[in-house]
């Protein structure tokens, strides 16, 4: 299982209502349906591996998708 956390990078608080998904390495394992933050910032997806978290269609991190992955957008 993978959790993603967006926060804002100016303030550290979590942001509502983003847009995430996983992409993940592999010909047969592709992108995830987008899942939107609660008001925790976070965004929970089932599976692991390695690939990409994208925010609001920007690449965000890349590397081991597993436990908690906390990202930062600009912002307040």
């Amino acid at each position: 299982m993978v959790t993603v956390q967006v926060r804002w990078k100016g303030s550290n608080q979590p942001v509502k209502g983003s847009r995430v998904a996983l992409g993940f390495d592999g010909l047969d394992r592709g992108v995830t349906s987008p899942q939107y933050t609660d008001s925790n910032g976070e965004a929970r997806f089932s599976g692991s591996g390695t690939g990409e978290v994208y925010v609001d269609g920007t690449t965000r991190y890349t590397g081991r998708l597993d436990g908690r992955i906390v990202v930062y957008i600009p912002g307040p």
